[in-house]
């Protein structure tokens, strides 16, 4: 395992982390992101074999293999290039995966407009842990970005989410035969327990605009979530989580 150095905050190293850490575009041009924490770090040992290069604050270690680049970094340059405010003295590059292709699934979740990184991670979390097959359509918050990673507590790592456009989704589930549903506050919307969830593909909107219109019409069935009628909604990953139990059950 080769151990290098850095101690200024203008290392271009440090800088491109920096930039990796705020803005998409950079991800996407240089394919890497960054994730923070020695815990998400041993994840990312176990199941990701994107993991590049590996930054240490001085007395922190771990077990890395051999080919794992690691940059030894003092205190003050680690709360730098750290998104924690109390960083734990690891922080690491990954490399992105390939863009997988969409493929439509009986019993999946369709994300429309999730912005929220803690919300988005949280239904990846979720979804990998009663492993349900998950597709982000347009206006989702980067499954890669730091705050996505970081509340997924690893699961992007395991279970590479899926990114794709309502147009492929609603071709591919048409020719599959699979009908796709959306969660919806409307009359003719359907109680989820007296759905065959395991048989659809159910859509599940922001938690301010709900899913859109184009999608609302052209899906084949609506959802309801039952609750007290003087509860407007339900965040989004609670929601989604409610979705794929009674997908499972």
């Amino acid at each position: 395992m080769m151990e290098t150095r850095i101690t200024s905050r203008k290392n271009p190293l440090i800088q491109q982390v920096r930039r990796l850490l705020t803005s998409r575009k950079e991800r996407m041009q240089e394919g890497l992101f960054v994730a923070d924490g020695t815990k998400l770090l041993e994840e990312a040992v176990r199941y990701y074999p994107g993991l590049t290069t590996v930054f240490l604050s001085d007395g922190v270690e771990a077990d890395l293999p051999a080919h794992i680049s690691v940059i030894r970094v003092p205190e003050e340059i680690m709360c730098y290039i750290s998104p924690m405010e109390t960083p734990q003295g690891a922080l690491f590059l990954c490399k992105l995966p390939e863009e997988k292709a969409f493929a439509a699934h009986k019993g999946m979740l369709l994300l429309d407009g999730i912005q929220d990184p803690g919300n988005l991670g949280t239904i990846l979390r979720t979804a990998d842990a009663l492993d349900v097959p998950v597709a982000l359509l347009e206006g989702c918050a980067d499954p890669y970005s730091h705050k996505v990673v970081r509340s997924s507590m690893g699961a992007v790592f395991r279970t590479q989410p899926v990114q794709t456009t309502w147009e492929q989704v609603r071709t591919e589930c048409v020719a599959a035969g699979i009908p796709v549903a959306v969660t919806a506050l409307s009359d003719r919307a359907q109680d989820i327990r007296e759905a065959q969830l395991s048989a659809m593909a159910v859509v599940i909107g922001s938690e301010g605009r709900g899913v859109r219109p184009e999608i609302l019409e052209q899906a084949d069935a609506q959802l309801i979530i039952p609750m007290n009628a003087h509860c407007e909604s339900l965040n989004a990953a609670v929601a989604a989580t409610i979705v794929m139990w009674q997908m499972k059950n």
